[in-house]
């Protein structure tokens, strides 16, 4: 099932006796399990029917006694097993698995790792209950993840303020949930999010940022290329060089990969290099003002940073003035 269709299933209440949740993005697997915790039973039949217990300080035992209880004046009872990757021989539940009890709904949160589905243990749980894995979310789907709970909330978002949301808080979803949240909390459904926006809810420049750093080395503007690098320069921890330089990595690389392609329309290209199409235009002029041939020297000095930035070959050259040498490189 996927993570919408559970959502689904939960808010209608078609419940399974087992969820097992696995896998690298914890956001997914604590949105199902918070879900689970917070909507199937009432306050009054939580009391007794709700046990929340975390990897560390139980074990597999324990979890089926749990699991084997009746519910006390409800229909149901939960057990939630938080942090459930941190159980020796998590396998253990099986026989419980094959054989649940039918008013007990089992929900556990193996974070950060997956579950190996071709073993007996997950086989069970598929057949028993619900087994989902949350995989983390390449950071090329991220704007589109941000523009769709921004829809679901009533709401839209400018292609720019979604890059620029992007580009600031990476692929950590639940960072990037709280921040949107901070964001359309006491937004009228209908608003459209740009940059000025976020600037003023989430702190965001929307001049001084790594998306408008990349927009000035593609336009060679020379001038604002330095005032953001000068900004990055004073305000390090919000706009960590090594950050700025996996971006610009990037960036580049798609550029030489826009040199490449026969087809060059706006479809193509945003197909490709998994950008909005809004933004092709910017890949077009910064193909102009780059050969592949620069490029593929900016991609090399982009390494040689990114392993300076890391100790390697750079003496005592601070951090803020790497990255004006380098942004000083790529420009002339």
């Amino acid at each position: 099932m996927t993570f919408d269709q559970i959502i689904a299933d939960i808010k209608r209440k078609i419940y399974h006796p087992v969820y097992l949740l696995h896998g690298e993005e914890p956001y997914f697997i604590d949105a199902i399990t918070s879900l689970i915790e917070e909507s199937v039973l009432t306050d009054s039949e939580k009391e007794f029917n709700q046990s929340v217990v975390y990897g560390r300080d139980t074990n597999t035992g324990n979890i089926i006694d749990m699991a084997r209880r009746f519910p006390m004046m409800s229909n149901y009872q939960v057990v939630i097993v938080r942090e459930a990757q941190e159980i020796e021989k998590i396998e253990n539940l099986q026989p419980y698995i094959e054989n649940p009890q039918k008013s007990t709904i089992l929900v556990i949160a193996h974070k950060y790792k997956k579950i190996d589905q071709r073993k007996s243990f997950a086989k069970s749980v598929d057949k028993a209950g619900v087994i989902f894995e949350s995989a983390r979310l390449y950071e090329n789907k991220v704007p589109a993840w941000i523009n769709e709970q921004i829809i679901s909330r009533g709401c839209n978002i400018r292609p720019d303020a979604c890059q620029l949301l992007a580009e600031y808080l990476g692929n950590d979803l639940s960072r990037i949930s709280n921040e949107l949240e901070k964001l359309l909390i006491n937004l009228p459904a209908g608003s459209s999010v740009d940059t000025a926006l976020i600037e003023r809810n989430i702190g965001i420049s929307k001049d001084y940022n790594i998306f408008e750093l990349q927009n000035a080395l593609g336009s060679k503007d020379v001038a604002r290329a330095n005032r953001i690098v000068s900004y990055f320069a004073a305000n390090t921890k919000q706009n960590p060089t090594i950050v700025v330089v996996t971006v610009l990595f990037g960036f580049f690389m798609k550029l030489m990969i826009y040199h490449q392609l026969e087809d060059k329309s706006k479809n193509n290209v945003a197909s490709v290099l998994s950008v909005n199409p809004f933004f092709v235009k910017d890949y077009a002029q910064a193909a102009q003002n780059f050969s592949f041939r620069r490029l593929r020297a900016i991609i090399g000095l982009l390494r040689e940073y990114d392993l300076r930035l890391k100790g390697i070959n750079n003496g005592s050259t601070e951090e803020s003035e790497l990255l004006r040498e380098l942004v000083y490189k790529i420009l002339h």
